[in-house]
């Protein structure tokens, strides 16, 4: 069962991920933005940042777990990203600042090969996949809140968790609404009702994107920023 699990948050992961990027597995492990969003860089998968905090203990337990593989990569600018990793999070992203272009917020030169030869390696992308399931684990307590129980509905909750940070009380009472007119069975439409409605809980500017990307989870297929999805088939996301 352990193993069912873990196959299906790598699954999740990887929609997500290519979602997050626009990129798919591997290259979303990859994925690196600069600080176009206030957040310095964003990076990984699911787009850990170091202006919420998020993607510092990662970098840590690579360096804690695998320090050889960090050290091959970075070389004589590990001391710097150690450096980096025991300031404040004013100094972390003044820091990010420094290493990227202040318009483009594109990463420098010889930052940005060395975080992409990080996110190639097996052992980082396991610690992402670690970091990962602790938000799996939320989106498995969503499901059990709905009553939905399907690989289409844990890849939803998850793209839930890392997007939107889960549901809140209002929205939740607007899908147990939709609930009562929909049979016990009709788990696509309680799919596409969570969808709709914490879509509209967005960000006005942000409603129609997030709600192209929910509602493809939820139908199965759909497009996503011009990208087709077909969760079956590129993914193996089933509605079982």
């Amino acid at each position: 069962m352990h193993g069912c699990r873990k196959d299906t948050e790598q699954r999740c992961l990887a929609l997500t991920g290519s979602f997050e990027t626009s990129v798919g597995v591997p290259d979303c492990y990859c994925g690196l933005a600069g600080d176009f969003d206030g957040m310095g860089i964003s990076y990984g998968a699911l787009q850990w940042n170091l202006g919420q905090g998020t993607l510092q203990p990662l970098v840590s337990d690579m360096m804690a777990a695998h320090e050889g593989v960090i050290a091959a990569i970075f070389a004589d600018r590990l001391p710097a990203l150690r450096n980096m990793l025991g300031g404040s999070r004013e100094a972390q992203l003044a820091w990010a600042r420094s290493i990227q272009d202040p318009v483009r917020h594109v990463v420098f030169a010889p930052w940005k090969a060395m975080l992409l030869a990080l996110g190639r390696t097996p052992e980082f992308q396991a610690v992402q996949v670690a970091h990962a399931g602790r938000i799996y684990q939320n989106a498995v307590n969503l499901c059990r809140r709905f009553g939905v129980s399907t690989e289409r509905a844990m890849a939803l909750m998850f793209d839930i968790c890392v997007q939107n940070g889960g549901i809140d009380d209002a929205v939740d009472a607007k899908i147990r609404a939709d609930f009562a007119g929909l049979a016990a069975a009709d788990e696509v439409g309680r799919l596409q009702s969570i969808a709709n409605r914490r879509a509209e809980a967005s960000n006005p500017r942000y409603i129609e994107d997030v709600r192209a990307r929910k509602l493809t989870i939820a139908n199965g297929q759909g497009r996503v920023h011009n990208v087709w999805y077909d969760l079956a088939a590129q993914f193996g996301i089933r509605l079982q």
